[in-house]
């Protein structure tokens, strides 16, 4: 296992900016976050200028790349786009691709169709699919993420244990899952406050650490910290990844 972090924990500065910042911050690797509605790269961008991505992407200031996760609406380019991030994920030598669980509500049936399809386009680029476990979203209940997973061939776990400890599942267990993850997203978080400073919250890093061992998992560790007002950001990016780096 190697901590990376993700370029979503920079939400207001460009692409060039938050990867100069990671370095500075001693990271070595970084996840890239490919969301329509943020300020970095977007999935329409991917895929109406594929080659400006891939030279965004490369160009990491000595950062490896070590993940990608996409955040894009439904609609005529949703699959088209999607499959572009693949191909760039492939050009980067990135094999987890993270995806989110669609709205509580949403027909299982109908999930597992869109899902079957995502993870039958990322094969074609020999990327992996991992989907996050999210408060809202039907990865919501662990048993139902499971079901997924033992539903769509090929499908993977993008864990984010917050969600599983400030959420409708309150610190329950979620163990069933680990033989699927395939990335991992890490803050600091209380059952009462989603993200909290480092060292105030329940994650139990070591733990988790340990179990994921134990299945095997040897990817990243995302940092994924948002900034906080009235709190020192980088300090808390540092300090996450000197945790992190000193249990591993």
């Amino acid at each position: 296992m190697f901590v990376a972090a993700s370029t979503e924990c920079f939400p207001d500065l460009s692409l060039t900016e938050t990867l100069s910042r990671l370095v500075d911050l001693e990271y070595t690797s970084v996840e890239f976050a490919l969301n329509e509605s943020g300020k970095q790269l977007k999935p329409s961008m991917v895929l109406s200028d594929p080659e400006r991505a891939i030279k965004l992407c490369r160009d990491t200031h000595r950062l490896t790349p070590a993940a990608f996760a996409i955040d894009w609406a439904e609609g005529p380019d949703y699959f088209a786009q999607f499959a572009a991030c693949c191909r760039l994920a492939k050009a980067c030598k990135v094999v987890a691709m993270t995806v989110g669980a669609s709205e509580l509500g949403t027909p299982f049936n109908a999930e597992i169709e869109r899902l079957r399809e995502l993870v039958k386009i990322a094969s074609v680029d020999g990327v992996v699919v991992g989907l996050k476990t999210e408060v809202g979203r039907l990865t919501e209940n662990p048993d139902t993420a499971l079901a997924l997973c033992d539903n769509v061939k090929g499908l993977g776990i993008t864990l984010d244990p917050s969600h599983y400890i400030c959420g409708p599942h309150k610190g329950g267990n979620y163990d069933q899952l680990l033989k699927h993850v395939i990335h991992v997203h890490l803050r600091d978080t209380r059952k009462d406050k989603f993200q909290v400073r480092v060292g105030q919250g329940e994650i139990e890093y070591g733990r988790l650490i340990t179990q994921l061992s134990m299945h095997r998992y040897h990817r990243s560790l995302s940092v994924h910290i948002v900034p906080m007002p009235e709190v020192d950001h980088d300090g808390e990016m540092r300090k996450l990844r000197l945790l992190l780096e000193s249990l591993l």
